[in-house]
């Protein structure tokens, strides 16, 4: 029998996505064979092309929301594919609707047929704007389900009942991670969220965007802790949800100021209006992180905004972005 037969086989959708392709490099750096599924909607081959000619992985291009087959055996379904940012599930409301209803129905479909232990990435979005804080998996959240952000709120919010649905109905191992702000190199530096839109602006020396008064406080993870920490929970025998993310909360103000340090720009602040059920608070209680996983962030802020920064620039610089 050969390495690759022997590797736990794990399919990732959404794999040539920000945190898909970081996925993909932990499981194939942990012995897996993996299969990335995407329909580059919002995903990037580019964050997938350093694999080419790795024997132990495979892409494939396909939309989730439909039948998925695939032959042979497969450990594990890791169920990543959605838009992911305020811009694209604005732009691509329907997308995203039906990738966190049927794209779950269909991942969860192959998990059950394969008996794989499925993941599914939910998010801090499900608390919406919390009147909780900080938000522990207990609470159930603060939604609209009718406003713009709705899309993508109730989508995950879905899948996660689905998700429980299938855990219980069917017997299927599952296990949910509900992801908070990540950061890191492979975001799309046009994606809307603050982390690439203020280091773009700052690197351009463009005046950097904030909306409301900036006192509305975010708490940033950098992708390879998160990463850690989706792989525990996978290996784990949690099927409760999980937070996943860095407690350290600031406000987005204070972020914008030390982006701006960071990339030595003399760029001004300017303020917006504040987009519609934007959440005043956003920071994830990891107890639960801690306790069953022994995880929690290790990464510096300052490092992991200066290697992203450092992919931005190298965009810029080879002419990617413009």
């Amino acid at each position: 029998m050969s390495d690759i037969q022997e590797s736990p086989v794990s399919v990732v959708t959404g794999g040539a996505g920000f945190l898909g392709s970081h996925l993909c490099d932990k499981l194939l750096g942990k012995g897996h064979h993996v299969i990335a599924l995407d329909n580059l909607i919002t995903g990037n081959v580019a964050n997938i092309e350093h694999l080419s000619g790795n024997e132990q992985f495979r892409f494939i291009k396909h939309d989730v929301t439909e039948y998925i087959y695939l032959p042979g055996r497969v450990d594990y379904v890791f169920h990543f594919a959605s838009p992911a940012s305020p811009i694209d599930y604005l732009e691509l409301p329907i997308q995203t609707l039906k990738v966190g209803a049927l794209g779950t129905h269909k991942s969860l479909g192959l998990a059950r047929a394969k008996k794989a232990r499925f993941l599914l990435a939910s998010t801090s979005e499900t608390y919406g704007d919390p009147l909780v804080h900080p938000q522990p998996e207990s609470y159930w959240g603060n939604v609209n389900p009718i406003g713009p952000r709705g899309v993508y709120d109730e989508a995950k919010r879905f899948a996660e009942a689905m998700t429980m649905a299938y855990h219980r109905y069917h017997g299927v191992e599952t296990r949910i991670v509900r992801i908070f702000n990540t950061y890191g190199p492979r975001m799309r530096p046009n994606d809307g969220r603050v982390v690439p839109t203020l280091i773009m602006q700052a690197l351009k020396d463009e005046p950097l965007s904030v909306f409301g008064d900036g006192s509305q406080t975010r708490s940033f993870c950098y992708v390879s802790d998160l990463i850690e920490g989706i792989y525990r929970l996978s290996q784990s025998d949690s099927a409760n949800p999980v937070n996943i993310g860095n407690p350290h909360e600031m406000s987005v103000l204070q972020f914008a100021e030390r982006i701006r340090e960071l990339c030595n720009s003399q760029a001004e602040i300017v303020f917006k209006p504040l987009p519609v059920d934007d959440p005043k608070i956003r920071q994830p209680d990891i107890s639960r992180a801690r306790e069953v996983l022994g995880w929690e962030p290790k990464m510096d802020l300052e490092k992991g905004l200066s290697l992203t920064i450092d992919y931005f620039k190298s965009l810029l610089e080879e002419g990617v972005i413009s």
